[in-house]
């Protein structure tokens, strides 16, 4: 059988298959700003957040190899992928909905509050990683290689603009009037109402993906690389461990970046609503529910929402600026960048101007959702492409995982509950991050011979 090219896809092809993220991010977006400020609303102690927080990672560890190993043997009439994207979006939309109702459903059920708002936060990125796997699959799936970094480029800038949204709808919502401020042991109608828009845009999002795009069949796969997608042997769920034991070079070394930038991001996710209310707004750590707490919540929202904001003109430099300077530079720089802006919030005191240090975080953001990847697909075959992504995210989840179980006590016991510090320390990891990439990445040719030749036989 003679192999083909996979063929170009225009810009508005690589908007459809991704619009379903702008959706899922948005979700994202509404629980990074939001989930520590429910948490502490609900009674939970600073120096205890990141244990709570370890739900997101444990999920994303157990769900995402499991996911991708299973889209990867999937051929039904809805496609390959986009059967755990519809699954995947209704049942995060029904944790939206739940986790901010926490202590309403906890009168009903007489359960404990706490236990039942880990719950649905577990609930919601499980389905979160359900429905997230598959999108970052589908780009090495229906992209040829070249397109790549435009591909996961395309995904940056609608994670943003979803982010952005879900990040700053709490604020705006107080903004027209809605309350911010609710009792003692309940989450304010902002936040309740911004999950709900949240629920309704991710189904709209997803839908709109699966009814605009169309998968390749296995018969097209197996054109694309001389026939040998096709596998006859039935595949066993137990090939996910070979597959681990099999994993690229290039993917471990990016996979100690990796650790460094998604330990600083957790860190940021985590504790900057403590940090901001006790180094800006001077408040005891114990605070969880006065109104000064939750406008340094609304802040943090809405900072979240600026270094999305900014990751949007960032996504659409990436490519030209790899060009460039390559890959890996175009990486180690932007989480240079976003390493100094962690460490610049404990020496801004003016709120105001803590926007600014969103800058860098921009920057950095937008090489991480990108970058790796496009970086990674390189290295790995397309029949392997779901199980592959999914086993990536370990690289992802575990350092969060480790931050999860030490973090807290750290804060607690060396930093006396005053988050700041600890911020500080996750810049720190970023800008290590930056010097091992430079050190540690193999420089590549950004034009290998397959690319090449892909590249002549599209253009002549």
């Amino acid at each position: 059988m003679t192999k083909k090219i996979k063929p170009n896809l225009s810009i508005a092809q690589i908007i459809n298959m991704s619009m379903g993220f702008l959706g899922i991010q948005m979700a994202f977006g509404l629980q990074n700003g939001n989930a520590s400020r429910i948490l502490q609303n609900l009674g939970a102690d600073v120096h205890h957040l990141s244990l709570f927080w370890l739900v997101a990672p444990v999920t994303g560890l157990i769900v995402q190899p499991i996911i991708g190993h299973m889209g990867d043997n999937t051929w039904s009439p809805l496609g390959r992928r986009k059967p755990y994207f519809l699954i995947g979006a209704v049942l995060c939309a029904i944790g939206l909905v739940l986790l901010p109702n926490a202590a309403s459903v906890t009168s009903m059920m007489a359960a404990n509050v706490l236990l039942l708002a880990v719950i649905f936060l577990a609930m919601m990125d499980a389905s979160i990683n359900v429905a997230m796997e598959p999108f970052r699959a589908l780009v090495g799936d229906m992209l040829p290689k070249h397109q790549g970094t435009l591909g996961f480029s395309v995904q940056t800038i609608l994670i943003g603009i979803g982010a952005v949204v879900g990040s700053n709808l709490p604020k705006w919502l107080t903004e027209i009037g809605i309350s911010n401020v609710a009792p003692e042991g309940y989450v304010a109608d902002n936040v309740i109402y911004s999950f709900y828009i949240g629920a309704g845009f991710l189904l709209l999002t997803i839908l709109y993906t699966i009814f605009t795009t169309k998968e390749y069949s296995p018969k097209e796969f197996a054109e694309f690389t001389d026939g040998k997608e096709l596998v006859e042997e039935k595949s066993k769920f137990s090939d996910i461990f070979k597959d681990f034991g099999n994993i690229p070079a290039q993917m471990k070394r990016l996979g100690i970046v990796q650790f460094f930038s998604w330990f600083a991001l957790f860190t940021m996710w985590v504790f900057t609503t403590s940090a901001i209310a006790t180094h800006h707004f001077g408040l005891s750590p114990k605070d969880g529910s006065s109104l000064q707490f939750n406008q340094a919540a609304d802040l943090t929202s809405e900072l979240f929402g600026y270094y999305n904001l900014w990751a949007i003109p960032f996504a659409f430099l990436l490519t030209p600026i790899a060009k460039q300077i390559g890959k890996k530079q175009t990486h180690a720089l932007a989480l240079f960048c976003g390493g100094l802006g962690l460490i610049s919030m404990f020496f801004i005191k003016d709120v105001s101007y803590l926007k600014f240090s969103m800058v860098g975080l921009g920057f950095a953001w937008a090489s991480i959702l990108a970058m790796p990847y496009a970086m990674l697909i390189d290295s790995i075959p397309s029949r392997k492409m779901g199980v592959y992504m999914g086993i990536f995210n370990f690289f992802i989840v575990i350092p969060q995982i480790i931050n999860g179980f030490f973090g807290g006590t750290i804060v607690n016991k060396i930093f006396r509950d005053y988050a700041i510090d600890y911020v500080t320390v996750g810049g720190i990891c970023m800008l290590l991050g930056a010097i091992i990439t430079i050190v540690f990445i193999k420089s590549e040719d950004e034009t290998p011979k397959e690319i090449e030749e892909e590249i002549q036989q599209v253009h002549f």
